[in-house]
């Protein structure tokens, strides 16, 4: 009896140790979303391959708690009504512990909500919409499931202004910018920031997503005097709105938004996308982790740049962030994964920085201002700094 007893207990003891050890080894999964088609693809795209290496180089050195990182990927297309299901996918049926990405503003705006509810907490390092981290703010809520890493709108507009109105002296400017949620809310904080230095805006103008011919907009925006275009789109209309400007033989400056750093900008206007001026939060060369990690994703993914690259360094370090607090929750558990956030130890080694308690409780913006960000422009069809620029 006592012998069937004792070989009993050793394989309930077995049974156990062995489930034990296959949980501590099951995958940890982590969303990705993000649009991965369409025209915000190259920003899209260059993020989510950033994040897989960043996710590879840390599964490579043991994984977090023992566990490897499960990337979940969905493409959101950059539509408000596919993020929303994207958001509920990777909830209800993937139960990631938390999610990276999102480009858009307008994304993020209808997917928010559900990852708050289930308090799966989200890094993202692409949309700049000013409202994306107040939407869950105290005192009406609790706490708040959303962090951002990328540079919010009111401050790029500001910088914007900035560089228009007190660096180079321009008392008219026009401003265009496209119909959607990003635009319009950008243009409301372009607005706002010059009038906080005395200029209001000759013309406002507006235009749709695919539009391929700005000539009336740039027409009233030359005949009231404007002496330069500030923007507020993507890719593909902005190289329309500096097209356009050329055929016109219209040579005034164009300050914008950082998405004048897109590949489908720079690539499209060619010769006529030089000069322009954009805030950024990373260029080539702006730390050595930064220049590590370029070379390391041009030589995985064999190209000759990153055409999205101020999109792939922030998802990068999103990685590394979601890392560090599962690691100092010792936990996957949602709202535990936030704590940890709110008050990251570090501290930690990304490309845009060095990481020291990037947030707080009441603040989940890692940029305040814009004293850690840069003014970036086009040069020979790269993306530089700006004072460097020759």
């Amino acid at each position: 009896m006592f012998k069937l007893s004792a070989i009993r207990l050793a394989t309930v003891t077995f049974l156990i140790s062995s489930a034990t050890v296959a949980t501590a080894a099951d995958p940890i999964k982590v969303g990705v979303s993000g649009p991965f088609t369409g025209g915000s693809s190259p920003m899209g795209v260059s993020m989510r391959d950033a994040i897989r290496l960043a996710a590879a180089e840390i599964n490579r050195s043991g994984g977090v708690l023992g566990r490897p990182l499960q990337l979940v990927e969905r493409d959101d297309e950059a539509k408000n009504e596919r993020g929303a299901q994207v958001a509920q996918e990777l909830i209800h049926r993937e139960k990631v512990v938390a999610t990276l990405g999102i480009i858009n503003t307008g994304v993020i705006l209808a997917s928010a909500r559900f990852y708050q509810e289930a308090k799966i907490p989200v890094i993202t390092p692409g949309p700049t919409g000013s409202q994306v981290t107040k939407l869950f703010q105290p005192p009406e809520y609790k706490e708040s499931y959303i962090f951002r890493i990328s540079l919010p709108d009111h401050i790029q507009a500001d910088m914007i202004a900035q560089e228009a109105v007190t660096k180079r002296g321009y008392k008219k400017v026009a401003i265009l910018a496209d119909s959607t949620n990003y635009g319009q809310l950008g243009r409301e904080d372009m607005v706002a920031s010059l009038a906080k230095r005395n200029v209001k805006p000759v013309v406002v103008e507006k235009f749709n997503v695919k539009d391929v011919d700005m000539t009336p907009q740039l027409l009233r925006a030359k005949a009231a005097g404007a002496e330069a275009i500030l923007t507020y789109a993507v890719g593909p209309e902005l190289a329309q709105i500096a097209n356009g400007m050329a055929k016109l033989g219209w040579k005034v400056p164009i300050i914008g938004s950082h998405t004048l750093s897109m590949p489908n900008f720079i690539e499209t206007a060619g010769a006529n996308a030089e000069g322009a001026v954009f805030p950024q939060t990373f260029v080539v060369g702006s730390t050595a982790k930064g220049n590590a990690f370029v070379d390391n994703f041009k030589k995985t993914y064999k190209v000759e740049r990153i055409a999205g690259l101020g999109w792939a360094a922030p998802g990068y370090d999103t990685v590394y962030l979601l890392a560090a607090a599962i690691k100092q929750a010792n936990s996957t558990d949602g709202a535990k994964i936030r704590e940890a956030l709110e008050n990251l130890q570090g501290p930690v080694d990304g490309v845009l920085m060095s990481y020291s308690k990037p947030f707080t409780k009441d603040n989940h913006e890692l940029f305040n201002d814009s004293s850690k960000a840069l003014m970036a422009t086009i040069r020979k069809g790269e993306v530089v700094r700006a004072d460097s620029a020759k």
